[in-house]
């Protein structure tokens, strides 16, 4: 090596290890950019979420009083959503807990949105009531926030929605 070489060497100074301010500010303000999109979005995927949820669950309530009625012929549906839950642990199933429904969703409320069942249709026959017809509901505990959208229901298993979370459902559901 020359002696131009080795003064060189000696004169250069070492690099610094590690980020300046500069470039941590920069990477702080790219990961607060992609937050700023990010959680909207999250928030619309929970909705989502539990939209789909309700309407899943407003079928297995569907199916549930469908299986009520073929077991309980001289009831027909039930009214209480109740009824159609109950503890499996509790004894066996009756016309007042007959376990065809989980128990999450038999307390009414599930994945932000509460359901109901009302509107129940009632024949008097030999002096006993039938129900022949009851309408499920299915409304956000809040508008915006847990969901959009009321889903509706009946006896004929359509399900029908409300866009302003309202209780008139009168659109169809795409299905």
């Amino acid at each position: 090596m020359t002696r131009t070489n080795l003064l060189l060497r000696r004169n250069r100074r070492p690099q610094p290890n590690g980020f300046t301010l500069m470039e941590l500010l920069i990477v702080m303000a790219i990961i607060a950019i992609l937050m700023l999109i990010a959680i909207p979005t999250m928030g619309n995927m929970k909705r989502y979420a539990n939209e789909t949820s309700a309407m899943q669950s407003i079928r297995a309530i569907n199916m549930a009083e469908s299986q009520f009625e073929n077991t309980y012929p001289a009831q027909g549906y039930s009214c209480t959503l109740q009824a159609l839950g109950g503890d499996p642990h509790s004894g066996p199933p009756s016309a007042t807990s007959a376990q065809m429904l989980q128990q999450d969703l038999s307390t009414g409320i599930k994945s932000g949105y509460q359901f109901a069942i009302g509107n129940c249709t009632k024949n008097s026959a030999n002096g006993s009531d039938r129900v022949t017809g009851y309408t499920i509901t299915a409304q956000p505990l809040t508008v915006g926030q847990t969901g959009n959208r009321t889903f509706c229901s009946d006896q004929f298993g359509s399900i029908k929605f409300d866009p302003t979370g309202g209780t008139n459902c009168t659109q169809n559901l795409g299905q």
